[in-house]
């Protein structure tokens, strides 16, 4: 009889705080599908935070004195571009899903997160400036129609959550299912812009190197009750939410915890490919 595959050990404390407490900025992004990626959403928020400062929405560039705009996904893409740009260490989080269940690998033979954002812009345009999710979706002589998925799906990531839906479980109240596919292009564009500035947690490893930025996806629900409403509108407190957390973990040296996932080596490939929530545990 096989045994049990065991989880892995975790690492020393001192393993685990080295190269996690020295980001400059903390940035949350709430996400939506919603329309082209040139639509303008109240459901569309960032907020930020210096170490040791509270999280402060961030508006669009396209805001005036007199007239503050919501963003668009695109505007988003483009800001997140010009922080990267800069010499400060960050790190990110974005409310939406960053990659499939591994049925979905399976079934249409990709082998890596590389392969599968590749192959994810060449079946849903959702990048393109006049082109959304819904329309895609209706129009049965569409590509997206072969890169489908069974709402019963889940990420493994999802399962340990124990409250997030499916990537594929559209229309219903809570779903990330279509920020998440008009998300992932904006991060195939991030990602071939910035291929050694930024760590891609977990695809690009673990454990990030000291002197990189981290983007991985964050969940609010897994905080928002954690941190008082104060006037914020849903979408806001969201993004606020995981601005404070994380930097909070920065405060308290805490980031590496998170970081360092109990799961076994056969999980750990398994989420290389389908992603993490940071804070799942």
């Amino acid at each position: 009889m096989k045994k049990p595959q065991e989880r892995q050990k975790r690492p020393a404390v001192g393993d685990l705080m080295r190269a996690h407490d020295d980001f400059e900025l903390a940035i949350g992004i709430d996400y939506s599908g919603a329309k082209t990626p040139l639509s303008r959403s109240a459901a569309l928020q960032v907020y930020k935070a210096s170490p040791g400062s509270e999280p402060r929405i961030v508006t669009s560039p396209a805001s005036s004195d007199n007239r503050k705009r919501n963003w668009n996904r695109k505007e988003i893409a483009w800001w997140l571009a010009e922080h990267l740009q800069e010499e400060r260490r960050m790190i990110v989080a974005i409310d939406h899903g960053f990659s499939f269940p591994i049925d979905y690998f399976q079934r249409n033979q990709i082998h890596d997160w590389n392969q599968f954002l590749e192959d994810f812009v060449a079946h849903w345009a959702t990048g393109e400036e006049t082109v959304s999710i819904d329309d895609l979706r209706a129009n049965e002589k569409s590509l997206v129609q072969q890169r489908c998925g069974s709402s019963r799906e889940l990420r493994l990531t999802e399962s340990w959550s124990g409250s997030a839906k499916s990537v594929f479980q559209f229309d219903v109240q809570g779903s990330v299912a279509k920020s998440t596919h008009a998300g992932i292009p904006w991060l195939h564009w991030l990602k071939a812009k910035f291929q050694y500035q930024v760590h891609w947690w977990p695809f690009d490893g673990w454990d990030p190197p000291q002197e990189k930025s981290i983007i991985c996806e964050g969940y609010p629900t897994l905080l928002r009750k954690r941190y008082p409403r104060e006037g914020r509108s849903a979408d806001q407190h969201d993004a606020y939410c995981l601005a404070a957390w994380l930097r909070r973990l920065v405060d308290q040296q805490t980031l590496g915890h998170y970081l360092n996932v109990p799961l076994t080596d056969q999980e750990r490939e398994i989420a290389l490919r389908e992603g993490w929530i940071l804070g799942v545990l």
